[in-house]
């Protein structure tokens, strides 16, 4: 398991709870977390005993955004200029762009437990995750224009398809800072709850969607909706579809999964993500900058 700097690990139930654990620097974003979550992720999805994962923050913060100890310097990006930067074409990459789309790509659900503060990054790498839920305490803004930079972590294409484009809008231009009630009436979050039952929500809402489940059809459901919605034409769908479908009815999960439908008890799925995805995933190429 990789030694991370920045979050603190735990496996509970066939849930991962990773939890940022800067709460002295309001578990601000560095490069140091920026390669923590991409193990993370690289951990789970390698972990059969794990089946969905939930983020939360210590403190008073979830994420309080980049870490600004640079001053003006902080997103004066240049080519090759720290250690684990990563240039293509002279462009240096947005580390939280490299965190979301490795979300993106998970093959587990992950769920954001929303504890306290989320502006910027905090806000952004929450994007891809399956659900957000909140405490009363949490706060959200996407401060970009107001730090004179521009919205980062692919959010110009993920927060319009979950909020719509004149609400992703507003809150971009205004940068304002909102709480979660506003939250959770625009639909960027799922649930509002009091600090002390956060944790447990979140752990019923992981359960709730993964106790019964196939882990690989669940890893697959995942990529068929996050990936289609880019899809020009729902024909695009109905191909993947149709191969998922072939794939799985073969498998060995398919018959448990009747089979206990038929005798009334909860299946035992034999199949894993490590072992058992189907040949043609992915299915999607990587585009450049992936």
């Amino acid at each position: 398991m990789p030694e991370f700097q920045t979050l603190d690990y735990r496996v509970d139930g066939g849930i991962a709870i990773a939890t940022f654990s800067r709460p002295d620097k309001m578990n601000t974003f560095g490069l140091a977390m920026m390669q923590d979550l991409l193990d993370l992720f690289d951990l789970t999805d390698g972990d059969d005993a794990v089946r969905a994962v939930i983020l939360t923050g210590s403190g008073r913060a979830f994420c309080a955004g980049a870490d600004l100890g640079q001053g003006g310097e902080t997103f004066h990006y240049k080519p090759g200029g720290r250690p684990g930067d990563i240039d293509v074409d002279g462009v240096r990459r947005d580390g939280g762009g490299r965190v979301t789309l490795r979300i993106f790509r998970s093959l587990k659900p992950v769920i954001a437990a929303v504890n306290g503060a989320a502006v910027g990054i905090g806000a952004t790498m929450q994007l891809p995750m399956d659900a957000r839920i909140a405490s009363t305490d949490a706060r959200f803004g996407f401060v970009f224009s107001r730090r004179g930079i521009t919205p980062e972590a692919c959010s110009s294409w993920f927060l319009p398809k979950l909020v719509g484009v004149p609400k992703a809008l507003e809150w971009l231009y205004s940068g304002r800072v909102f709480q979660a009630e506003e939250a959770l009436t625009a639909g960027l979050v799922q649930a509002v709850h009091p600090p002390e039952a956060l944790l447990d929500a979140a752990f019923v809402h992981a359960r709730m969607m993964t106790e019964y489940s196939s882990p690989v059809s669940v890893a697959l459901s995942r990529q068929l909706v996050w990936q289609n919605l880019g899809a020009p034409h729902p024909m695009d769908a109905h191909r993947v579809d149709s191969r998922a479908l072939q794939a799985r009815g073969r498998s060995a999960d398919v018959k448990e999964g009747i089979g206990a439908f038929l005798e009334k008890r909860p299946a035992r799925f034999p199949d894993r993500v490590s072992r058992d995805m189907p040949d043609f995933f992915p299915w999607a190429d990587e585009p450049p900058f992936a």
